[in-house]
């Protein structure tokens, strides 16, 4: 349940209601870590009956990749390549490697993914959400952007959500598209979230009054901070004393959650943190070729301790959480899972991210594999 927000859901109903009669819009939500950007864009996926949902979200170790982000968005509609005219559908398969040719006109495979989605308006209203759109590769959030300009009657709207202010000079593709600053919760919306969270029992009030205040009515901070202290630390406020920034503190309360987990699940966690597509299949793969013994139950463990979902997906609890996973690793650690996930990751179907992967596992110079970097990026 999402509380307050009347602003921003007025927002978002107004953008459905349009998209139903015929329009097309777009919005670009901007807010800290944790302020609520994805509960918001989960609202709209909800809220959307009868609409074709189309949902991105970003990864920042595919930030190098270009089209990477793209290709999630297009994937379900390339079926309806045929339909596109010759150099567009030409743009479009060399873009996503399903032809050999020279790097695509970008402004010619914008007009293909406008048509795409024009094609698959025709059938039922289309809602795009793209999440942590801060860590598009540069080719998608320009082709993105182009496309989120240029709706007009399709019955397409494009809800894109980013850290930063209005006007943020990392994300320059999305520049003068209509924005909506997702702000903290109240005090007394702040309060009520975590006077009614599980995470936290009876604590001092002037303890409840400091978290609100240091948390300044950002949602995450608010459920996260509390966690892994205990009764004694949150009675008192001791366990608070940390002067780290936000988002700083919010990552060493994961950190704290996850030294209750068992080796196994750490481990599992990493995999799955080093694994950029939430491939539960490569990520698994890698944690029988690192000789882990994971067997439902640490999965299982996970899920319920809510620190990721394995289903058709492999979804974290929030970006941090999985920032967290992966910092808190050694280096030698992280090297060694990146050499699992190569050595499990196609090497004709998915080659550009095997070498990733590989340049990833390297622990100094390696000639082979920078070879095939430069081979990949022409």
């Amino acid at each position: 349940m999402l509380l307050d927000r009347n602003v921003e859901r007025a927002a978002l109903d107004q953008l459905l209601a349009a998209v139903r009669t015929g329009e097309s819009g777009a919005l670009v939500l901007r807010g800290e870590a944790g302020i609520g950007k994805t509960a918001l864009l989960d609202y709209v996926a909800a809220r959307a009956s009868g609409c074709r949902i189309v949902r991105v979200i970003a990864v920042e170790a595919e930030q190098e990749l270009a089209f990477a982000a793209l290709h999630q968005s297009c994937a379900p509609m390339l079926d309806r390549l045929d339909r596109l005219p010759d150099p567009q559908r030409r743009a479009l398969s060399i873009a996503f490697g399903l032809s050999a040719g020279s790097p695509p006109d970008r402004f010619v495979v914008g007009l293909a993914v406008l048509g795409l989605l024009s094609d698959l308006a025709r059938d039922q209203p289309v809602v795009c959400l793209v999440d942590d759109a801060q860590w598009l590769d540069a080719a998608s959030a320009q082709v993105l952007g182009f496309a989120a300009r240029r709706v007009r009657a399709e019955s397409v709207v494009m809800i894109l959500a980013a850290r930063g202010g209005p006007e943020d000079s990392d994300l320059p593709e999305l520049v003068g598209l209509p924005s909506l600053a997702v702000a903290g919760l109240s005090d007394g919306q702040a309060r009520k979230l975590l006077t009614t969270s599980a995470a936290i029992g009876r604590i001092d009030d002037r303890v409840l009054d400091r978290l609100i205040a240091e948390s300044h009515g950002n949602p995450l901070a608010l459920l996260e901070l509390p966690r892994g202290f205990t009764p004694a630390e949150l009675a008192g406020g001791f366990g608070l004393l940390s002067a780290a920034t936000l988002p700083r503190r919010i990552e060493e309360s994961y950190r704290r959650q996850m030294a209750a987990l068992s080796p196994p699940a750490r481990q599992v966690l990493l995999v799955a943190a080093a694994e950029p597509t939430g491939d539960p299949v490569l990520v698994w793969r890698a944690v029988d070729r690192l000789g882990i013994e994971a067997d439902n139950s640490v999965s299982a463990a996970l899920t319920e301790a809510g620190f990721v979902e394995f289903d058709g997906t492999v979804r974290f609890r929030h970006p941090l959480l999985r920032s967290a996973v992966y910092q808190s690793a050694t280096a030698a650690q992280r090297q060694r899972v990146h050499a699992a996930l190569a050595e499990v990751t196609d090497h004709v179907t998915d080659a550009d991210r095997r070498v990733w992967q590989r340049a990833l596992a390297a622990g100094g110079v390696a000639e082979e594999v920078a070879a095939e970097l430069e081979k990949r990026a022409g």
